[in-house]
This record gives C-alpha cells, structure tokens and sequence, in this order.
C-alpha cells in the first residue's frame, strides 16, 4: 500500500505492518494509509481478523510530536481508533519492544492485545506537559480499573508486558513468535465468534470505584505535582472517565489536550525533550570510539562511590582505588548499604543487588588501574592533589586509556597539561548523588581527541545520564551560573530578607528548595572551603561556618533541624545575626518581595548563560536548559533559564538588570551584549 503500511493476508489472517523508523511513529505518512487499509479489511468479507503489527525494534512508540501544536492532517489518530471500533472482526494488536502513548491508544482501539514478554506499555505524555490524546485517559481505566489506570497516566511511566497482563491491558503474553502467537490468537478468537466489545463499551472495571477514594488518590498526585499542570489534568481527564458518559469523556479529554499542548508549560516540557536529544549531538559522534569494559575509579567516597554505583548499574566492572584499607572498606560499605536500602524499597531485587556487587573490586594500589580503560579521579577539589593523582595515572595507565577528572570548578586544561597524554584527558563532572542524578557535564579541554569526547558522550548514555558537552572556565557551565544566581543572596540579607523568604520566593516559582534549603542540605562547609581557597569571604554564611552551622548533618545551619529533623525550622538566631551584621556594615534594612528576590537572583541566572553561550563554553542554549533542569532543579515547566528567559521578555530581563546595576554598581548585573541581541531578534545565536 505505502512504504510505511503493508497489509499481508493469508488464509482470511491480514496482518497491518506498520515500518516508520526508527520509532514507527505515528506521523500523517503512517496514518493516513494505515486508516485506508482498516477501512478495506473492515469491509472486506474474506477477511475474519485483523493483526495490527510493526516492523523493526518496536511498536509505535508514540506519535509525532514534531507535529504538536500544529493543524493536524486528516485522519488524526482519535479517528483511526475510531473506526478499529466499528469493525466488526476481531483486531488484535502485537506489541513487542514500547508501545507508548499514541502507539498504546491505538492497540486501545483494538479488541485484544498480546505482548512479548520483554515489551512496555504506557502512556508518557505527562512528561511533555500534556495529557493522552487519542483517548487513552477513557479506554485506559476502562481495562485497567480507575486507580491503576491514574498511577500509570499521572506518572508516565511503562509497565512490563507481565503487570500489564496482569492489570488487564494485555490479553496474552508471549515468549517467542511475537507475530505467528498473535496470528494465531486472533484465528482462534475468530473461530470462537463475536460478539467483539470494543473497549469504549469495556464498564465492568469503572462501576464499582470508590470515588472517595480516587480523589484521594488523585489530591496526594496533586500534592507532587508542585505547580504543574498536566498532572492534574491528566486525574481530571481520568476522574471524568469514571462520572461521564464515554463520548463526553472523550470530548473533555480533547479540550484538555488542546488547553494544554498550546499553553506555556507543555512548550518548555517539549523543548527540553528535542534539547536533551541536541545536546547528544556532537562534533566527532560517528568517530571509532575506544572500546572500554572496565572503569577505575579513584576515590571510595560519597562522590567516587556514587559514579561507581553509575557504571556498575550499566553492566561496567569498576576498580575502585582508595589510599588505605580502612577508606576503602568504609566505600565498599557504603556502597553495599545503598543497595541494600534499594532491595528494602523494592527497586532493586536481590539478585540484581549481588550481581552488582560482584562487578566491584577493591584496591589500594594505583598498579591495579593498569587494565582500566577509562579512569576517573574523585579526590578532593584542590589543583594540587589532582596534578599528584594524574601524574601517578600517566604512569600506571595502558596506552588508550581515558584519564578523567571530576572536578566541579578547576581548570582540566591545567590538569591535563599535567600528563604526557593530553588528548586522553578531559572532564566529567558528575552531580551529587553520581548514582542517582541525571545530569554530567563532560567538559571538554583545549587537546582532547574527539574520538575521546564522543566515546564518553555514548558511555554516558549507557549509563542513564543526560550528557552535555561543556568548555573549560571555573565551574563550567553549572556551578559558573549558580554562583551568579547567589552572588546577591547575602545582600537580599543584609538589605532585610529573611532566608525562609527568599526560599519561599523559589519555591513559589517552582524550584523544589531555596538556596538556603539547599546550602544546610549540602553542607555549609564546603562553600566556606571553596571561599577561603579562592581568597574569598562571606559575612554572614563565613560567621555561620566559624560557629559550627553547617547545616543539617550538625542541626544547625540557616535553620535549626530539631531532633535529628530534616525540616528546617525559622531560627531567631539568624534573624539576630542578619541585623547585627547590617548594622556593623550600616546596611539599612527594608521590606523586601518576592518579585525584586527573582529580579537579583535569576535575572543574573539568565545573564551569565548569555556569557557563557558568547564565550562558546556551550554550544547551545537549549543545553544550558538541559543542564539546569537536569542537575540543578529549574522547573521543568518553565524549561530551563534560557527558554524561560524568552517567556519572561528578555526585554524585560535587560531592563531590570540595568536598573539594578544603577542601583548597586555591581558587575553581576551588567547585561550581557547576547541577552540585548536577545531582546532584540528572539535568538540566542551569538554573532559569528
């Protein structure tokens, strides 16, 4: 029929292939000659059943969302599950690798579904800010029962073929000829005889839910999802399915679709799905990359042994090297606890948790990264004990050998100039917890090969990360913006906010915690380190650290932390202390509000990304984007400080930072030639 849909039929078994790679996505190219064929087999007599397949590694794993937000070519999707429920045949969908999204809303529109057994069902669209819209917020609950149905939308997340099979989505599951199994199921369906129910007419799983309960349910959902919309959109579109007639679900769950996917939120969600794929792309992608099956990891710490957990979770055998036996069985401990924690909670099974284990081997002796093809150092944050580590790696290391730091502000090119190979030296910058977050900033030095940066680009996607490629400066693209984004957070103290107001400023803005939240939870200490190193000071932090507030781990910081408490708690002593040093610097104190906090905090944000985007030290906006929201917790409905940027008017932004750098003199809101451009053309592409 097309290049994208074929139709094969044998023996009254027509089976509709659909071949759209990568991800057969459901594109007008694929729609419109898959509702042809549908429309032929339905009213064909020879025809007794209908087998719904796709070729390559997965079913249609959703639609095109490149054609969001625009007008859709006819027939959309909503009228293709429309007519699989007027034909009269049984239809069976094969679903192998993701069927997700638009891809399950049309296996929704068939009468059964079997699943291989390594397949995922879902429906993501949440995570792009929207809801499903080909009907699956009706017909979901409709198999699955209301709650079940709620979890799976609400979080976006894919089950297994077997809990799908056992919720009621799948009919049969199967462990081999994914195709010949459904062939054969819709013949014997077939000889059985109708009548067929299509799911829309499925209300057996709907009439007996606990509308009391749901809501509950659907309230805690709302809870989580702090300030974004789809979530709650997606219980309501639920919630309806439970208390409307089918076809006035459906109309609701369309003008929630379109409310959503032309507002704000959906747009950024959208453009930091397309950016994390664009932050992938990089020069010398295609190179030979070298081979690496083992990692060494210098260091058994918090942050050694969490990049060491990342590889282990990706199947990589790790070499971890401490300086002694104690610092290291403390790592190996630590380690092992993690993971216990993980089988307690149910993510990780037993076997998983041993399997892991057995992939690290402890060691004091640098000799032991001989076999290592990509070592990465997580000592301390001082230039000097780097250089020492790389000098004793340029001696032990094999020849090939990928040499990394993790260093969070120190200049790699320095570090690489350390060893007689620079070309196998760059940076990987991890973020706390390495196992757990998303985010690493491979930085890339003055001479590492490209065939060295685009193997690390593809380790980082074994391993679950989202990778950006970063240039060299202190605190490269992350750790140079949040120092701007705090260079007023004293100030705002001194000149009369308290820190509960500035983090409530943050929260309300979307933020999970203020900088003052975040300060106590990651330790007070290690700013006043990092200022006393650089020859820098903080007067009222720097006070905090003399008295022994670092923050939760002492029960003192910015808050008080009562009885081992992780809720901060307002602190008089603080206040006391706030007036006290203004008053010594004759810093008069005001009323100050959210809107100014904002101004003097993430104005600066944005400007400093303008800086970096003109310095080349990021290649594109978007992957600033990728790097906040992935590693630092920007709001992902807002999508990241540069995408923000143009909702707020960067117009807007210049202004107010002009105004404050009147105000104060301080360079930090001087605004950056590339933001004025901005507020001039609408584009972050510098000159040049």
């Amino acid at each position: 029929m097309s290049s994208s849909v074929s139709v094969a039929n044998q023996h009254g078994m027509a089976v509709v292939t659909i071949d759209n790679p990568p991800v057969n996505a459901l594109s007008f190219h694929v729609r419109k000659p898959l509702y042809e064929a549908l429309t032929a087999l339905r009213d064909d007599p020879a025809t007794r059943a209908i087998v719904i397949a796709c070729a390559g590694r997965t079913f249609a794993a959703g639609a095109d969302i490149t054609e969001f937000g625009k007008p859709v070519e006819q027939p959309e999707l909503r009228a293709i599950v429309a007519l699989l429920e007027t034909i009269a045949k049984p239809t069976v969908a094969a679903i192998h690798g993701t069927a997700l999204g638009g891809g399950l809303e049309l296996a929704l529109g068939c009468h059964f579904r079997v699943a291989d057994l390594g397949a995922k069902l879902g429906l993501p669209e949440v995570k792009l800010g929207l809801l499903p819209g080909g009907g699956g917020t009706v017909r979901l609950p409709r198999l699955v029962g209301a709650a079940k149905a709620l979890g799976m939308i609400v979080s976006g997340a894919p089950i297994s073929a077997e809990e799908a099979k056992a919720a009621g989505l799948a009919d049969a599951v199967v462990d081999g000829d994914l195709l010949a199994e459904a062939v054969r199921f819709a013949g014997e369906m077939a000889r059985r005889g109708g009548p067929f129910v299509p799911v829309r007419n499925r209300n057996d799983r709907l009439a007996g839910t606990d509308l009391s309960t749901f809501d509950a349910q659907a309230a805690e959902l709302a809870r989580k999802a702090r300030g974004l919309e789809a979530p709650l959109a997606c219980a309501e579109a639920v919630h309806n399915a439970i208390t409307l007639p089918f076809d006035e679900a459906l109309a609701a769950e369309r003008q929630l679709f379109l409310r959503l996917v032309s507002g704000d939120q959906s747009r950024a969600q959208r453009h930091l799905f397309f950016a994390e794929r664009e932050a992938a792309k990089i020069p010398g992608k295609d190179l030979q990359k070298r081979r690496i099956v083992r990692v060494g990891i210098i260091g058994a710490g918090t942050m050694g042994g969490g990049i060491a957990m990342a590889f282990a979770n990706g199947g990589f055998p790790v070499t971890l090297l401490e300086t002694g036996d104690e610092a290291l069985q403390r790592g190996l401990a630590m380690i092992e606890k993690n993971y216990a924690v993980s089988v307690s909670r149910g993510t990780l099974t037993e076997e998983a948790r041993q399997q892991r284990l057995s992939l690290f081997k402890g060691s004091t002796d640098h000799a032991d990264l001989a076999d290592c093809d990509l070592i990465i150092e997580a000592v301390f944050e001082d230039m000097a004990v780097k250089k020492q580590v790389f000098g004793k790696l340029d001696a032990v290391a094999k020849p090939g050998a990928i040499l990394a730091t993790n260093t969070s502000y120190l200049d790699v090119d320095a570090i690489a100039d350390s060893t007689s190979r620079p070309r196998d030296v760059l940076g990987m910058h991890f973020f706390s917890p390495a196992n757990v977050m998303k985010l690493l900033e491979i930085v890339r030095a003055e001479k590492t090969a490209p065939e060295v940066l685009a193997t690390v680009a593809d380790l980082a996607r074994r391993i679950g990360k989202v990778a950006v490629v970063v240039g060299v400066c202190h605190g490269f693209v992350g750790n140079r913006m949040l120092s701007a984004r705090g260079a007023e957070n004293e100030f705002l103290l001194l000149e009369g906010a308290t820190p509960a107001q500035v983090d409530k400023a943050f929260t309300d803005f979307g933020w999970p915690m203020g900088p003052f939240q975040m300060g106590d939870l990651a330790g007070l200490d290690i700013g006043w380190r990092n200022r006393k190193a650089r020859g820098q000071t903080a007067v009222i932090a720097d006070t905090l650290c003399e008295q022994g507030r670092f923050g939760q781990k002492t029960g003192r910081g910015w808050y008080r932390y009562d009885s081992g408490s992780r809720d901060p708690v307002a602190d008089p002593e603080i206040d006391a202390l706030i007036r006290a040093k203004a008053a010594e610097l004759g810093v008069a104190q005001r009323e100050i509000g959210a809107d100014e906090i904002i101004e003097r905090t993430l104005y600066p944000l944005v400007n400093e990304g303008a800086k970096i985007l003109e310095e080349g030290i990021a290649a594109r906006a978007s992957d600033i984007d990728v790097v906040w929201v992935n590693g630092y917790g920007f709001p992902i409905g807002k999508g990241g400080p540069m995408f923000w940027a143009g909702l707020e008017g960067a117009g807007r932004i210049v202004e107010r930072l002009e105004y404050w750098h009147a105000q104060t003199g301080r360079a930090i809101f001087e605004p950056a030639p590339l933001l004025k451009r901005f507020a001039e053309t609408g584009s972050w592409i510098a000159s040049g």
